[in-house]
């Protein structure tokens, strides 16, 4: 980890906010849900693993934070409704929302893939952010909020990633920007761009490429893998009013890759 960088920090950026976070039960999801907790906000966990998320959401609630959880598929839009009312719910609104749920498909020439690995990656990172958005945006009109989507550096350049993912990221890009007619009525869409973070998806990568991490690590002026959690703050203070007047940017958090 950088020298410097504050693992604990606790400055309250988010104290009041009622927020949502899909993908919530690993990785960059789970370090955002204890960010956002820590920063004050009331969290809704999101994610298809019940275990996982019992066990976070646990953890949280033993700490004196607020915070529950809702097992969803984003590809479904009833489930992802059911999800948003919930927050509603408990929390008397949504004011925040983390839109982090993602999938990925093994490296693959695009002649050679199957239309089905296409399919899923596309179900969960596009339909799954439209379905997000879409409801989210709804139920934040009548008093104003914000959104991250979270896309990838393989959303802006190309990357040693399977074409689908690559595709899917730059969509989640897309979808943002068309978001931004929303900033008018209060409501901010934003996206962050992570490059080579520490997450189960990226771990299997690593283990059935070996040699794949250091590669990435030589295409970014900081040759190193994210914590999850220095991409959550990045998350966290798109969230905040503290970016006010940001809307439908693409905020890159990936060691400076796509800078050069």
């Amino acid at each position: 980890m950088t020298k410097g960088f504050d693992m604990t920090a606790n400055s309250g950026l988010l104290t009041g906010k009622r927020a949502l976070i899909t993908g919530a039960s690993s990785g960059i999801g789970a370090a955002a849900a204890r960010l956002f907790c820590e920063n004050g906000a009331s969290v809704l966990l999101v994610a298809r693993r019940e275990g996982e998320l019992a066990v976070i959401t646990k953890e949280l609630t033993a700490k004196g934070f607020t915070a529950a959880y809702a097992v969803t598929d984003v590809s479904r839009t009833e489930e992802v409704k059911r999800a948003v009312d919930r927050a509603v719910e408990l929390f008397g609104g949504l004011d925040i929302a983390f839109n982090n749920a993602g999938a990925g498909a093994a490296p693959a020439p695009l002649h050679l893939m199957e239309d089905a690995d296409f399919e899923a990656v596309m179900a969960t990172n596009v339909l799954g952010t439209w379905n997000c958005m879409k409801h989210e945006i709804a139920a934040m009109l009548a008093n104003g909020g914000a959104i991250v989507n979270n896309s990838s550096v393989a959303g802006l350049v190309n990357t040693p990633a399977a074409a689908p993912y690559i595709a899917s990221k730059h969509a989640v890009i897309g979808l943002t920007k068309a978001a931004v007619e929303y900033a008018a009525q209060g409501v901010r869409v934003n996206a962050i761009a992570p490059g080579t973070t520490r997450s189960e998806m990226m771990g299997q990568w690593f283990d059935l490429n070996p040699g794949l991490e250091q590669q990435l690590h030589a295409m970014a002026p900081l040759p190193r893998t994210a914590d999850p959690r220095e991409i959550a703050y990045a998350a966290a203070w798109l969230l905040s009013d503290q970016a006010s007047f940001v809307v439908g940017a693409t905020v890159p958090v990936d060691g400076g890759w796509t800078a050069r």
